[in-house]
């Protein structure tokens, strides 16, 4: 086992090290991230998609400015105190750029394009606000109320929600389909604006729901929602990916 760093006469090795990653739960996280870009990288050279050595020793040059290693002695010192060869590095920086043209064609402007006018309704989105009771007593109570006077809602969050709901008078804000639980979704993308939807019981039935719809907005390609497209394109083409590979966890030694 290859040793990381030395505290007087302990030393802190690989083994504990990835243990301590499982213990505090980032090794999985860790080891997704790493599955990912290895898919990227082995679709794109299944595409037979082309680096030129230009860009590679570009890309490589780019890496020593930002660590500021302007000599080739200091790469070589940099490299030699990771414990990382040339060749090494040069993988490293290939891949990297494979990953990224993988990416820029799976999400290019004309791939979202598609995706959203195939998909369009999924990004619907609508403004709400919500206010939360404790007992149902309250909440039908403040049902009653707001009806009479559904101005008063923000007022009313300030005075009687319980938790988090009481900041910004309740307001949420945007959401898109997906963004809520499926009943509550249900009904609040086919209110209209104004509307009152509630009480919903958590599932305890120890608190209570009420939302106001402020807002319906039809689905736009702003930026915001070529963001989540361009997300769902990256997702959805990856999960395809990993169903053309083996992936299995190797047993501990």
């Amino acid at each position: 086992m290859a040793g990381i760093v030395r505290i007087d006469d302990e030393v802190i090795d690989t083994d504990y090290f990835i243990r301590t990653l499982k213990l505090t739960g980032q090794f999985e996280a860790l080891v997704e991230q790493l599955v990912r870009e290895k898919l990227t990288v082995l679709a794109a050279k299944k595409q037979g998609l082309v680096l030129a050595h230009e860009e590679i020793q570009e890309r490589a040059d780019q890496f020593r400015r930002i660590q500021g290693l302007h000599r080739a002695a200091d790469m070589n010192h940099y490299l030699d105190a990771l414990g990382i060869s040339l060749d090494e590095f040069e993988d490293y920086v290939t891949e990297e750029l494979y990953h990224e043209k993988m990416m820029a064609q799976v999400c290019s402007d004309k791939a979202v394009d598609q995706y959203f006018k195939l998909n369009s309704p999924k990004f619907d989105s609508v403004d709400i606000s919500h206010i939360v009771l404790d007992s149902e007593g309250k909440a039908k109570e403040m049902m009653s109320a707001l009806s009479d006077d559904p101005d008063s809602f923000a007022e009313m969050v300030e005075e009687h929600s319980v938790g988090d709901a009481r900041e910004n008078g309740g307001v949420i804000g945007k959401v898109l389909r997906g963004s809520l639980r499926p009943d509550l979704e249900a009904r609040v993308f086919s209110a209209a604006a104004g509307d009152l939807l509630g009480p919903f019981p958590s599932p305890d039935r120890s608190l209570y729901e009420i939302f106001v719809v402020n807002a319906r907005h039809p689905a736009a390609l702003d930026d915001e929602t070529a963001v989540e497209v361009r997300r769902l394109l990256r997702e959805e083409w990856l999960a395809a990916r990993a169903q053309e590979h083996i992936i299995e966890t190797c047993p501990a030694r």
